[in-house]
């Protein structure tokens, strides 16, 4: 087994944005904002938050948290939103999700400018991203690309794990993960499966990929049997159990195949806060 470490990806990545960020203060005399806007207690989110905003210090981006409580109003979230897009000082806004209430969550999202949707989850940066032909595109034009998927793909390409040619199954079809990770794939010229609660025969599927992407959230769900040898697994499963974290693959059944895996706590997750910060980056840019 190789682990694919994205700790010290994610750390390497940091690094770099940190440099850009103090050539940025040079040139123009100003820092790129990420506004972060949190409705609720909820727990997780809380942690999540709280990694963004020290992600945010330790790489010299200027960092506006702002806190809502449980019962605010669609209007009262889209009221502030109004406010950030207005601001000059914040280049990225970045609701965290989920919601108290998901009813409005995409009135919510669809509120954010485009230009400052860190997260890629308006209708317009899926928009670009879905009409981009390849990852050269991707790249040139400063396409704002959702964190999680664009984190798993800058695992691959620094882990010298090539996606072109490759047959990849992506489990899970979430807007947050798994529609834009299929989509990045593709740009990188993967032949890509998407696969579901209502796949047949997954794992007879997922035997045949060189590939596999969990994204499902169902504690252990893959194991051995599902997995053929000299396989690349990406787990993008966070699970809270009585015994501590896991991901969406069981990680002592495959421990000892011949197979590259992201370990979780320590893949996945730490890329996807270093492609939030590296999404700001572009936002600033764009902006100007």
């Amino acid at each position: 087994m190789k682990l694919i470490d994205g700790k010290k990806i994610s750390n390497n990545l940091r690094l770099e944005v940190e440099d850009r960020v103090k050539k940025i203060k040079q040139k123009t005399g100003t820092l790129p904002g990420l506004a972060t806007i949190l409705v609720g207690q909820n727990h997780a989110s809380q942690i999540y938050i709280k990694s963004k905003i020290k992600a945010c210090q330790d790489t010299g981006i200027q960092s506006f948290h702002h806190s809502l409580s449980e019962n605010s109003s669609k209007e009262d979230i889209i009221s502030l939103i109004n406010k950030l897009n207005k601001n000059s000082e914040v280049d990225g806004i970045l609701l965290q999700l989920p919601l108290p209430n998901n009813e409005y969550t995409q009135n919510c999202i669809n509120a954010i400018n485009p230009l400052k949707d860190v997260d890629g989850l308006h209708p317009f940066n899926a928009g670009l991203l879905n009409l981009s032909k390849s990852w050269d595109e991707i790249i040139k034009k400063n396409i704002l690309v959702s964190c999680t998927p664009l984190g798993v793909i800058y695992l691959l390409h620094k882990s010298n794990i090539s996606i072109e040619g490759k047959t990849a199954i992506v489990i899970g079809r979430s807007n947050l993960v798994g529609k834009p990770l299929s989509i990045l794939l593709l740009a990188n010229n993967a032949t890509v499966i998407m696969a579901h609660s209502k796949t047949k025969n997954l794992k007879k599927i997922c035997k045949s990929a060189d590939i596999i992407i969990a994204a499902i959230g169902v504690s252990k769900f893959l194991n051995k049997n599902f997995i053929k040898e000299g396989a690349t697994v990406i787990d993008v499963g966070i699970n809270r159990t009585p015994s501590g974290l896991c991901g969406d693959v069981d990680f002592d059944s495959v421990k000892n195949m011949n197979i590259a895996i992201t370990p979780v706590p320590g893949g996945v997750g730490p890329m996807t806060i270093t492609m939030l910060l590296e999404n700001t980056l572009k936002a600033f840019k764009n902006k100007r």
